[in-house]
């Protein structure tokens, strides 16, 4: 059995990989660790837990990677940003695993880091940030395959980068075109009591908010980015408009995007059946995600806590674009479910293992 490390467990992504390696064949949680819910028993917090953690795991312990590394074979670090670089060390790296949760090694320049996280001190190992594998599972697998340090990505990226990155890579679309519109449900801002997330506030609403200046558009230029470079781009940085908005429900991502379809060398552009094709190069045989038939659109409830992220697609012949869109559950595929679909990868277990379920619908 993989011994498993939760660190930052009483929040919703702790959780929720607290619960699905409750029900994973091969793994098995031995330390829950929370700051401020330390010396609590973990299913004392969670009642849907009681009677089905092992009494000697059940209190929540201090945060301490050091111990961890000692007694598990993989750490998850579901921490705010700034915690797992302010303590990571090779030591620690060289005796268990690590997929950290937060951003702290999502972005391969700290200069970039820095202007979207300010007030962010960093003081960890330079050689620790070229070491860490983006956990993009479909996109990054082989890489994760022999990774001691993972960086797990966002929920609105994992969605906008997985919907748009087949016809980036194949040099489809106008990358300076596009548009990336997402809405989240209310958990994605985490667990901690906010003003703005109060029930009154948010239910019988819906805003944009960090517009222009949401964290997650560096994570997603820089990824397509990398499929830019890969369909022969000329190596510019793809710059995007992304807008979040939240939505009254729990949970669920569902991502719009719209890029003009670049001209074929006779002149035509990329029809219906070319990007399908596409997509299903790059997706057919991947498990977790479901190509949409045509005029089928993705749906946050046909997801919810599953790891399956749902796309489709559709051209505007008028305007020469095309409108994808893909939908995922934020705690599951977004956070958690990759993160432990990313244990299985660096174990060489089945990718599908303790997360094959269907959306509870």
């Amino acid at each position: 059995m993989i011994k498993v490390g939760i660190l930052g467990a009483t929040g919703y992504a702790g959780e929720e990989i607290a619960r699905i390696i409750l029900e994973h064949p091969s793994a098995e949680c031995v330390f829950y660790a929370s700051r401020s819910y330390a010396g609590q028993r973990f299913s004392d917090i969670f009642g849907n837990f009681r009677g089905l953690i092992d009494e000697k795991y059940d209190v929540l312990r201090e945060p301490s990677p050091d111990v961890m590394a000692e007694e598990c074979d993989v750490i998850f670090t579901a921490t705010p940003q700034g915690y797992l670089s302010s303590c990571l060390t090779q030591d620690i790296l060289s005796k268990a695993k690590v997929i950290d949760l937060s951003a702290d090694y999502r972005l391969k320049d700290i200069e970039v880091y820095k202007k979207w996280y300010p007030g962010i001190e960093r003081n960890d190992d330079p050689s620790l940030l070229s070491e860490a594998v983006y956990g993009l599972c479909e996109i990054n697998r082989e890489s994760i395959k022999d990774a001691r340090l993972i960086a797990n990505p966002g929920c609105f990226t994992t969605c906008s980068i997985l919907t748009a990155y087949p016809l980036v890579a194949e040099g489809l679309i106008d990358t300076d075109t596009l548009i990336i519109d997402a809405k989240s449900g209310t958990s994605g801002a985490g667990r901690s009591a906010k003003v703005q997330n109060l029930f009154c506030e948010v239910n019988e609403s819906v805003k944009p908010y960090g517009v222009t200046t949401h964290r997650h558009t560096p994570e997603i230029e820089e990824q397509l980015g990398y499929a830019k470079k890969s369909s022969g781009g000329d190596g510019s940085p793809i710059l995007i408009n992304f807008t979040p908005h939240l939505i009254p429900m729990h949970r669920g991502i569902l991502s719009t995007e719209y890029a003009s379809l670049k001209a074929l060398p006779d002149g035509t552009y990329p029809d219906e059946e070319m990007i399908r094709k596409v997509y299903e190069k790059y997706y057919g045989n991947e498990h977790f995600i479901r190509l949409l038939p045509k005029g089928t659109w993705p749906e946050t409830r046909f997801t919810s806590r599953s790891e399956f992220t749902d796309i489709g697609f559709t051209i505007d012949e008028r305007t020469k674009r095309v409108v994808m869109a893909g939908a995922l559950d934020n705690l599951v595929k977004g956070a958690a479910g990759q993160a432990v679909q990313n244990m299985n990868i660096m174990f060489k277990l089945p990718e599908e293992e303790g997360l094959d379920r269907v959306s509870a619908f």
